[in-house]
């Protein structure tokens, strides 16, 4: 599932080809596409079209378009990605994708911004902008206000990420080191830190030598910040890189792959030399997913006797 880093991209690309464009034309195909769109994909093709897209957003994994509409206030059109979603861009006349689900013309250029999806887990849905719960931190030091639009309704639950200037640091150790869970299942937790996911949470802990099982609270204050450190480093690292591709699911608006999956130290890394001490990279399940960790520098939680 793509993570913060392939979302950034999707979102900055977004940003080249589709802001301040008018939407003059939507087309989507069936129900599954705007199924968590309560009032079904013709009511959501109908308040899009004629809309102007303000901004290009993102929090975590989230992401979203800001529409201007002629007659309403701003709203959102939340796109969920989900396992294999995809947003191009491309010429209005370029041959139609075989898992094409949505289509979004413009008023100039000839553009189409194209919703592709080949597993149907994403989709789109058109909601409210609120008041952003981290309003007062929102501004980076380029001076530029992220959210100035507000957040969608169903994001309101999720936590600033490491990336965007609302993230409190001290304050997200502090929430970690309250909790009992384990540490990857923290990292993971979309409502204490947004935009880690499974790939990246594998990298930050064999980065900070911590073996995901060990629960937060049993680590100190400074070994949690470094952790959360190394996720924002990998994190930037595969934002420079493109993102993360394992197949050709996970592309940028211009359908180009990342290519950090070269630099991937421990996820999918099993029975490879660690880098560090030469010792194979286990795997283990976890959560209906897969851990990746070196046994020497990560070593395994000793499990309390009873």
């Amino acid at each position: 599932m793509p993570e913060l880093p392939e979302v950034e991209v999707v979102r900055r690309g977004l940003l080249d080809h589709v802001l301040g464009r008018t939407i003059t034309h939507a087309s989507l195909t069936g129900a599954r596409v705007a199924r968590r769109h309560p009032a079904g994909p013709a009511d959501l093709q109908a308040r899009v079209e004629g809309a102007h897209v303000v901004a290009a957003d993102r929090r975590g994994k989230y992401l979203w378009l800001v529409l201007d509409p002629p007659d309403d206030d701003p709203q959102a059109l939340l796109i969920h990605l989900g396992m294999s979603g995809q947003l191009l861009v491309e010429p209005v006349d370029a041959p139609r994708e075989k898992h094409l689900h949505a289509t979004f013309d413009f008023a100039d250029e000839g553009l189409q911004l194209r919703f592709v999806d080949q597993r149907t887990f994403g989709g789109l849905t058109l909601t409210s902008l609120h008041a952003d719960p981290y309003g007062d931190r929102t501004t980076s030091e380029e001076g530029i206000d992220r959210h100035a639009h507000g957040i969608p309704e169903p994001v309101l639950h999720i936590a600033p990420d490491p990336l965007e200037p609302a993230f409190d640091r001290p304050s997200t150790v502090r929430r970690m080191k309250a909790k009992d869970s384990e540490i990857k299942r923290i990292l993971l937790d979309q409502s204490v830190v947004s935009g880690i996911g499974n790939i990246y949470a594998d990298e930050a802990l064999w980065r900070a030598g911590v073996h995901g099982r060990r629960p937060a609270g049993t680590l100190t204050k400074p070994t949690l910040g470094r952790v959360l450190d190394h996720a924002t480093e990998v994190m930037v690292a595969a934002l420079e890189q493109g993102g993360t591709s394992f197949d050709d699911l996970y592309v940028n608006v211009n359908g180009a792959s990342g290519y950090f999956d070269r630099s991937l130290q421990a996820y999918q890394q099993t029975g490879r030399p660690c880098a560090r001490c030469g010792t194979p990279i286990r795997r283990e399940s976890f959560m209906n997913r897969a851990s990746h960790f070196c046994p020497r520098c990560q070593p395994v939680p000793r499990r309390p006797r009873v």
